[in-house]
């Protein structure tokens, strides 16, 4: 059986039920509209975001959920593709996850006005039940994933960007989303208790390993994931990059810097950069920093009496670190 699958074991009805729920927050009176989300639903991806709320709320409450838990999964959820969506917009891409976006199909404009929409969705379905709580927890994660993005474009311009900063933009870029999963998921069946900031802190700390995960694959030999060298192509600050820069020679990093600013579409100094990085133990660090990171998750589950979700969340956090893309 899959890492996936296994994981989803003890909430196989509740994503069920959940996808049915999710399918129904997305309907519009407008055709277009329809005909655009019905293709979002259909190539959905591993649905980790709503995993994470099912499996918290029902470790936290002790294997119960309730509507609250399902809003608060549709929620993430629609404001999570309504992020992607817009990303593809900014980022010019054509594909995603190995399908047309929706920008390719239907031009910028209309997809930027789908985001919109799908983000409206999301706080309206808060609203309208008069989940305040669970609307402030989402407001936060959009926030800040905002001043993330602006942050990291900000500082790759000057290409001066610090070890506290990477965490920064890292924690607001990728993290915060999966720690409001976290969170929604205690607060929507445990909404005064500690475990509403328990459970966001875990899972930022999982969001932040993920991220760094997800940088590693940059020097992978195989196109796992994303092809070798496209951060440096697209001049984005990495964690064993950054490590390199600042550990090594004067001289070497005029050459990196010089590398990544003016010479990023060469194949040939791309490979000799990442070669570089290696050899300086980037790679190394990285990999240390990211397993730190999976400690401290695991200890705040170690808090927690055993259970199936406990056991799911546990697998959950090794396979972010041990994923092949």
């Amino acid at each position: 059986m899959k890492v996936v699958e296994q994981i989803k074991l003890p909430i196989v009805d509740e994503m069920e039920l959940f996808e049915q729920k999710f399918s129904q927050s997305m309907t519009s009176k407008v055709a277009l509209l329809n005909r655009i989300t019905h293709y979002i639903v259909n190539r959905k991806g591993k649905q980790m975001r709503p995993m994470f709320v099912f499996l918290v709320a029902k470790m936290v409450s002790g294997g119960s959920v309730n509507e609250r838990t399902y809003r608060g999964a549709s929620v993430i959820e629609l404001i999570h593709t309504a992020t992607l969506v817009h990303d593809d917009v900014v980022d010019d891409s054509n594909r995603r996850r190995g399908f047309f976006s929706i920008n390719a199909l239907w031009k910028n404009k209309i997809a930027v006005l789908v985001g919109d929409y799908l983000l409206s969705k999301g706080l309206l379905l808060s609203i309208d039940n008069g989940d305040f709580d669970l609307l402030k927890i989402i407001s936060v994660a959009v926030r800040e994933m905002s001043e993330g993005e602006l942050l990291q474009i900000e500082k790759a311009r000057n290409l001066d960007i610090t070890e506290a900063i990477y965490y920064e933009i890292i924690r607001q870029k990728t993290a915060t989303l999966i720690a409001a999963c976290c969170s929604l998921g205690a607060c929507s069946v445990a909404p005064d208790s500690d475990s509403v900031e328990k459970m966001r802190l875990f899972g930022e700390l999982i969001g932040m390993a993920f991220q760094i995960k997800d940088d590693l694959f940059d020097y992978g030999d195989t196109a796992i994931g994303k092809p070798t060298g496209i951060d440096i192509k697209e001049q984005k600050m990495t964690l064993p990059l950054i490590y390199t820069l600042n550990t090594c020679s004067q001289e070497k990093k005029k050459w990196l810097i010089n590398s990544i600013k003016n010479h990023n579409k060469n194949k040939q100094r791309v490979k000799e950069v990442i070669d570089f990085v290696k050899l300086s133990g980037g790679l190394n660090y990285a990999v240390k920093i990211m397993n730190e990171f999976k400690i401290k998750a695991l200890d705040i589950l170690s808090e927690y009496e055993d259970s199936q979700y406990k056991q799911s969340l546990i697998l959950m956090v090794n396979y972010v670190i041990d994923r092949k893309k």
